[in-house]
């Protein structure tokens, strides 16, 4: 999970590339953990790469699915994504 607050705080910091690589240690570490899905995306939006954000989104949704807080996230995480595809 530090990989994973690590990498929020540079996506925060407006660094996605740094983000992406932690979130890439953090995934090779813990494939099951949502979150780090739901994070890649929001650093490939920040790259404006929707194709890329969709397939993390939808990743995210599935490794979270049993978190109703995470799921209201990865909704409208899905839905900014969607209204950057139109």
């Amino acid at each position: 999970m530090q990989l994973t607050e690590q990498a929020r705080l540079l996506i925060r910091d407006n660094k996605p590339d740094e983000a992406l690589r932690m979130l890439e240690r953090a995934v090779a570490l813990h494939p099951a953990n949502g979150r780090n899905y739901y994070y890649m995306a929001e650093a490939w939006l920040m790259k404006g790469n929707r194709s890329q954000a969709r397939e993390f989104n939808t990743l995210a949704g599935m490794y979270l699915r049993d978190e109703p807080e995470w799921q209201t996230r990865v909704k409208t995480q899905e839905e900014r994504i969607d209204k950057l595809l139109r």
